[in-house]
């Protein structure tokens, strides 16, 4: 197989103390990025696409079948999951039949009940195809992809109820929130992870919005339960400095060669998965 689900990866890094980075995908060069800085790391990983970028890049097919492809041409031996993220009912229905090989389904802004409901449809819609799944409790805070959140708290009684459903990962919110984190963030609620990760069975929990947050505070959640931490808004930002820097530097992008300006770029994600592979404790885990 290809691709992977993520359960089983999830699994390890929480029983050996470390986590998996899951770094969220937008194009040809985000990938390819990811994958080799993986590779050579020797570390496992999580390609995450959200519903936009997947609608970007023409659709799910398309994007599961850029990443196989991608992963036999470039020779990958690390274990790789592609992954929805933040999936709605629908959304990740459709992810499902197109070949992703993990799913999010995030009915968090829907009552708990109806949550409970969806998520139990969705649980084993994804076990029948052999699909790993992530439920999530507590919205996760600020605003990614369209997918808004206010940061709440978890309410561990609701996260033992959905880890109880099946799941194979859980996200519960303990104050993280998407995107850059303000200079007045009370940090992560230690307090609430605990008692999540006392209650839930151990399975893997996820740390959402893992962009900002001190070193220190996401070695602590994992040392408390994360075994999977998604990276977003440092890939964009990593992207999006390093082409600004290459095109202010004088560079002539008049008529310009589409991969001597996206270079920069490219590297420039390489070199932040790297660290952050370091920071998680999932090099030479694959």
């Amino acid at each position: 197989m290809v691709l992977v689900p993520a359960k089983d990866m999830l699994v390890k890094a929480r029983k050996e103390g470390y986590a998996v980075g899951h770094f969220n995908i937008n194009n040809l060069e985000w990938t390819k990025a990811i994958l080799e800085a993986a590779e050579e790391a020797k570390s496992p990983v999580i390609l995450g696409v959200s519903e936009g970028a997947a609608k970007y890049m023409t659709g799910f097919k398309t994007v599961a079948d850029m990443v196989k492809a991608m992963v036999e041409s470039l020779n990958i031996t690390v274990p790789v999951a592609l992954h929805l993220d933040h999936g709605s009912y629908e959304g990740t229905k459709a992810a499902i039949e197109a070949g992703f090989s993990s799913v999010m389904f995030d009915g968090s802004h829907y009552p708990f009940e109806e949550n409970i409901e969806k998520s139990k449809e969705m649980i084993a819609l994804a076990h029948e195809k052999g699909l790993s799944i992530e439920c999530e409790v507590g919205s996760i805070g600020g605003e990614e992809d369209g997918v808004i959140g206010t940061g709440e708290l978890a309410d561990p009684k609701e996260c033992q109820t959905m880890a109880e459903l099946g799941i194979d990962f859980l996200a519960a919110g303990i104050g993280n929130i998407h995107g850059k984190y303000p200079e007045n963030w009370a940090g992560l609620s230690f307090e609430t992870l605990e008692e999540i990760s006392k209650v839930t069975g151990g399975i893997p929990l996820v740390l959402h919005g893992g962009s900002g947050i001190p070193t220190e505070q996401i070695q602590k959640a994992i040392s408390l339960g994360v075994a999977k931490v998604n990276v977003n808004t440092e890939c964009q930002l990593a992207f999006a400095q390093a082409t600004r820097e290459y095109i202010e530097a004088g560079n002539d992008v008049k008529g310009f060669d589409p991969r001597k300006l996206l270079n920069p770029g490219f590297n420039a994600i390489k070199a932040m998965v790297h660290t952050k592979i370091d920071i998680f404790g999932s090099r030479n885990k694959a």
